[in-house]
């Protein structure tokens, strides 16, 4: 096997896990009846990707304008991986006593996102991707000053303010759709928001480089 396949399988399986770990975040977020304490609890899926050092798409997606062109590679691959990390997530949680809470609160929250305009899912899956590459960012900066508080609000605050604005998040959205039992009737949604969320994950990118000095 050569090296790249391997850094390609390495990466893909890494990217599952993180699709996993967002389900995670997904179904106690939907299971929990407060929003505010839902949305704490969901960031334990990034921070455990961001720790870990796991793949997640919203999270690479930002550093595209950082990056040679082959890493858009790698984000597409990181994209499906995800999808299916979240995929087999679902499935596992619909053989389970919480299948059909699960199954009945996905479908509530597809129905709401799908029945949006394009435009509206492309804007708030934008401001979702900028917050999302704050939150990686401001990973990145607090392990450079060695500054643990910091990283965990770092982290949380971004994923909180776009689960209670209601903002749209490609790999948690695919979840939803997963155990609604959505697909593949929703997957243009999906791939909108996700693309959304390239919008607005490389927009603070783009903005340093064009006033680097």
């Amino acid at each position: 096997m050569s090296k790249n396949v391997r850094k390609y399988v390495a990466l893909s399986l890494n990217a599952v896990l993180s699709g996993i770990m967002i389900s995670v975040g997904g179904a106690v977020y939907l299971m929990c009846e407060n929003k505010i304490i839902g949305s704490f609890l969901f960031s334990f899926g990034l921070f455990t990707i961001v720790q870990k050092g796991f793949a997640l798409y919203t999270g690479k997606v930002g550093y595209i304008p950082e990056n040679s062109p082959v890493y858009i590679i790698e984000v597409i691959v990181t994209l499906i991986g995800n999808a299916a990390g979240t995929a087999f997530a679902a499935v596992m949680l619909r053989q389970t006593r919480f299948s059909q809470a699960l199954h009945e609160k996905a479908d509530l929250c597809m129905t709401a996102k799908t029945s949006d305009t394009i435009v509206s899912q492309l804007i708030l899956g934008a401001f979702c991707g900028m917050l999302m590459y704050l939150a990686v960012d401001n990973a990145k900066e607090c392990r450079i000053k060695n500054a643990d508080i910091s990283l965990v609000f770092g982290i949380s605050m971004p994923v909180m303010i776009f689960i209670i604005c209601g903002f749209n998040h490609s790999i948690a959205d695919a979840f939803y759709m997963f155990s609604a039992g959505t697909f593949p009737k929703d997957t243009p949604y999906i791939l909108t928001v996700a693309a959304g969320n390239a919008v607005g994950g490389m927009m603070i990118p783009i903005i340093r480089k064009l006033t680097s000095i």
